[in-house]
């Protein structure tokens, strides 16, 4: 590794960087040596030259969602998608696009929609595609939703340039092999040795090769050596597409790009089952349909259970669905084929209802439920827990339907159950099955199942990959599929390429035991005492809550996207794995097993830096299909690592917030004088604070009381809790919550004693944020069902969410039942009849607020406008990078800056003057302030000051 660095090659093989990328998105964990950022080919031939001398393996990573462990190993990880994730260049003519491996389809297809104005895109776009990279597809030959109409990566694969073993660059393409540079003789020599050996290759094995493979659409298993055929012109470029980094390493791909249609719909079909369902796929492939999708009920309830109704709105009758895109030159023509398509399903009997969507965002939710499928199967509603392992296997798609029943009968025999979804459309189906990896007696049922799920895919002329590879979960079964003959021809073609074996070994050929290095394997039974009650996350009784919330990262890596929903603002900002909810969960899953690459548990370091960068967002807990909950894992975290110790100075200043409000509401205007800019710069310095973010002005008790009207007692109708926030910097804000709510004829009780510990909770000061909350519990639950209105979206989340998992008590349950954010007290009060007195503006621009849109729901803000006839012009959905004591403190300023350039920032300087922007939340008050440089003026107001009766021209100047 020294020899490396020596290179001036970015290399990292600290405990806490190996623990990130012992993980892809499999059942598997294999802590890797070290892992390499390459820049250029270059870099890239450097380490694998390096590696082949020193004997060391060398794996290929894109995203990092390899869902059959092709993207782990002992050796050195090269990761592509920090710096090799360019567009080269975009031919239009040639229909081109030549790209560096570590871009992510979504960037790509983004990208080309740029530069042709939208009539190109890239057409495999597996449910990944918004953090799966093109050298990930390369290597799996992914598909992805639209396969039906556009095939496989290999389809849609022109050339590569790859080095290979022994560091050469050459030029892969559908008719042959060569050096990159031609002054560059080794790398002449070793093309024309490969050539002509692959020559060999396919003509000692002309039947074979004919017999055997290409049977199926989705056949992926194996290598795809019939592309070297002379009836396919010795087409090396697509037989090297899915060899999961084990032949050579990929530096660029051209690609294809095809025409986007003109118009399209989504027509939604509801079958009884998924047997049904696939019976009808034939006649629906008839009609010539882009895609033909499906997910089962298990997903559909899993979506609704973790974000609502309204995720699963539109879902036609049935407890199956298929998923049907249709396209084509125009509108009516589109919509005149779902019409025939659906007489004809009528006629065939088995379809139980079906919708036409033609709306673009009902179809994007939609399919938001089929892409998030993966994650969403992995933890159902039900509580109960299902894993990969069968994940992938393809038949030709007239058998599905009788290999799904055979699939059915064969789970019931093993008493296990599968959750399906898939591309229906070809035949390929994703299940995620009942196994308990933790036991040995539910690894031997496991295994069991595997092989004898291999036989029956194989018996209905099947393929045990359609789309992920073969890896470290099938590439055992591959004797099952195929002939001895074809396994040497494997070997053969492996040995071509790569002679010393270091690339990507274990998969395809000489593969490790299917059942080695399972990542819930070997964990010790520890006792993880937290002051969380994660039992309410659903959880098994043989294993320790904490254990069990953290292992429910599964890796499939949405919280690396960079666009869409808000997780991860860090991430984004930053492009480091590090940085991604995954990178902290396996960061904490390697603490709990006790790992010796994080060691010392609640003392880790390693975690702490791993957390340092989490803004506590809680983006996570519902954009992450499978809930993972980091702010709730970080404050843990931190309860337990500051205990006894020294804190840094921000938890002091900032952490005890309230305790210091209560002095400054009493000397507020004394205060406001004497912090001048320099007195400021000083006591933020002290606190730990940075200077580069001006201090608020402090609100007195006077001004509090000026504002509302304390009391109302238990026979108000409604319970206004003003929060710390709101008392100490925004009274003017509780004024105008109490007229709002009083404006639909509701009285209000006002609360100004009880507090939800949020800063304590930030700071993982757990025993006084449980301090508090009982308080609030004692003070709340009075035996009425009034609704709790709380002003600050943070403080509302906290009772809402944190409270009870806190304060783990029914008194706590019910308290937490009560709470709404204030835009949820206008949806409600708008649903009643109410239309507000105030004069409320057009349009504003909207800062959705993280916690609002984690714990309430991400369209309540919108919503709530929308229920008094106010448009959202726009809606800055990502994280505003202060999140409470975040944004403040000395060391994280720069990156909460960046943050804001996600969503923010752009969206404030393209609101005119005379627009109000919305930020409900008092850290997205300030950051907009921030951005705008009017620290003393309303440069954003509240959803309250907008409908405040006594406002007759929208928001208080």
């Amino acid at each position: 590794m020294h020899r490396v660095r020596e290179r001036g090659i970015d290399i990292d093989d600290s405990s806490r960087r190996v623990a990130e990328y012992s993980y892809d998105a499999s059942n598997y964990r294999i802590p890797p040596a070290a892992v390499v950022f390459p820049r250029c080919a270059d870099d890239v031939s450097t380490v694998v030259t390096l590696c082949t001398e020193a004997g060391v393996a060398v794996i290929g990573r894109g995203g990092g969602t390899s869902m059959a462990g092709n993207a782990i190993g002992r050796g050195i990880v090269l990761d592509f998608s920090r710096h090799m994730n360019r567009v080269i260049s975009v031919d239009t003519d040639s229909r081109t696009a030549v790209v560096e491996p570590g871009i992510v389809i979504s960037e790509l297809q983004r990208e080309l929609v740029a530069r042709t104005s939208g009539a190109f895109t890239f057409a495999p776009d597996p449910s990944s595609k918004t953090r799966a990279t093109v050298g990930g597809a390369v290597g799996n030959d992914a598909c992805g939703n639209h396969s039906v109409r556009y095939g496989r990566t290999s389809d849609h694969t022109v050339a590569m340039d790859v080095v290979t073993a022994e560091g050469h660059l050459l030029r892969v393409t559908r008719s042959g092999v060569s050096a990159v540079h031609a002054e560059d003789a080794a790398a002449g020599v070793a093309a024309e040795r490969i050539s002509h050996e692959l020559r060999a290759l396919a003509a000692d094995n002309l039947a074979l090769f004919r017999v055997e493979l290409g049977r199926i659409p989705r056949q992926v298993s194996g290598f795809h050596l019939s592309h070297l055929l002379p009836e396919n012109g010795f087409d090396v470029a697509r037989a090297l597409v899915g060899s999961e980094g084990t032949c050579a390493v990929i530096v660029s791909v051209t690609v294809t790009v095809v025409p986007v249609p003109p118009a399209a719909l989504l027509l939604c079909l509801g079958y009884e089952d998924v047997v049904a369902a696939a019976a009808d796929v034939m006649a629906i492939l008839e009609f010539s349909p882009a895609a033909v999708e499906g997910i089962d009920d298990n997903i559909a309830r899993t979506m609704e259970y973790r974000r609502g109704p309204d995720s699963v709105r539109g879902l036609p009758a049935g407890n199956a669905w298929l998923y049907v895109d249709l396209d084509g030159a125009d509108t009516s023509e589109v919509e005149d084929k779902a019409a025939r398509l659906l007489e004809e399903l009528g006629r065939l009997g088995r379809l139980k209802e079906g919708r036409i969507v033609t709306d673009s965002a009902d179809r994007t939710a939609l399919w938001r439920v089929r892409e998030d499928g993966a994650g969403l199967a992995t933890r159902l509603a039900s509580g109960v827990e299902s894993w990969g392992g069968w994940e992938d296997a393809a038949v030709a798609p007239e058998n599905l339907s009788a290999y799904l029943a055979d699939l059915n009968s064969l789970l019931a025999e093993h008493e296990l159950t599968g959750v399906m979804y898939g591309h229906f459309g070809a035949g390929c189906m994703h299940v995620r099955i009942t196994f308990d990896q933790r036991t040995d007696a539910g690894r031997r049922v496991m295994y069991d199942f595997l092989r004898a799920a291999a036989r029956v895919v194989v018996e209905h002329g099947g393929s045990l990959s359609g789309e992920h590879g073969d890896g470290r979960a099938r590439s055992e079964l591959l004797p099952v599929m195929y002939s001895p003959r074809m396994l040497d021809a494997f070997a053969r073609f492996k040995r071509i390429w790569d002679p010393s074996g270091i690339l990507n070994p274990g998969s395809i050929t000489e593969p490790e035991p299917m059942m080695d290095n399972l990542m819930l394997q070997g964990i010790p039974q520890r006792e993880w005492k937290t002051t969380f009650d994660l039992h309410q996350i659903g959880t098994r009784e043989d294993l320790d809550p904490f254990v069990h919330a953290t292992q429910s990262c599964v890796g499939v890596g949405k919280c690396r996207t960079t666009s869409g929903g808000v997780m991860c603002p860090s991430f984004r900002a930053t492009g480091d794995e590090k940085d991604s909810t995954r990178g902290r969960a396996r960061v904490l899953q390697e603490m709990v097993r006790s790992s010796p690459t994080v060691a010392d548990g609640w003392a880790s370091k390693d975690v702490a830096e791993s957390l340092d960068l989490c803004l506590s967002c809680k983006a996570c807990s519902s954009d992450c299909p499978v809930g993972v909950d980091m702010a709730t894992y970080k404050s843990e975290f931190l309860d337990h690592h500051y205990a006894g110790r020294l804190r840094p100075l921000s938890h002091y200043s900032l952490g005890w917030l309230p305790r210091w409000l209560k002095v400054t509401q009493r000397t507020a205007p004394l205060l406001n004088r004497l912090l001048t800019p320099s007195i400021a710069a000083l006591a933020a310095r002290l606190g730990g604070l940075t200077t580069e973010r001006p201090l608020p002005r402090f609100a007195s008790a006077k001004e509090l009381a000026h504002e509302i009207r304390i009391g109302g007692g238990r026979a108000a109708d409604v319970v206004l809790v003003v929060d710390t926030f709101t008392q100490g910097f925004r009274p003017e804000v509780a004024g105008a919550a109490q007229r709002v709510l009083e404006d639909s004829g509701r009285s209000t009780e006002c609360r100004t004693d009880v507090c939800c510990g949020l800063t304590w909770i930030s700071t993982g000061q757990l025993k006084a944020a449980r301090k508090h909350l009982t308080k609030a519990v004692a003070a709340l639950d009075d035996g009425t069902d009034r609704p709790i209105v709380v002003n600050e979206p943070s403080c509302a989340a906290a009772f809402r969410k944190d409270m009870p998992e806190l304060v783990p008590t029914a008194a706590a349950r019910r308290v937490a039942a009560r709470v709404q954010s204030f835009a949820g007290a206008v949806i409600d009060q708008a649903a009643a009849g109410w239309v507000p007195s105030a004069q409320v503006p057009a349009s504003v621009t909207v800062q959705t607020h993280c916690h609002e849109y984690a714990v309430f729901g991400n369209a309540t803000q919108r919503n709530a406008l929308a229920s008094i006839g106010v448009e959202a012009v726009r809606e800055a959905t990502g994280c505003c990078g202060v999140a409470g004591n975040f944004g403040f403190e000395r060391s994280h300023y720069e990156l909460s800056m960046k943050v804001a350039e996600q969503a923010l920032a752009p969206a404030v300087r393209a609101t005119e003057p005379d627009t109000p922007i919305l930020t409900d939340g008092f850290s997205c008050h300030m950051q907009v302030r921030q951005l705008t440089g009017e620290l003393t003026s309303d440069a954003s107001v509240h959803l309250a000051q907008i409908l405040d009766p006594r406002s007759t021209k929208g928001p208080r100047q």
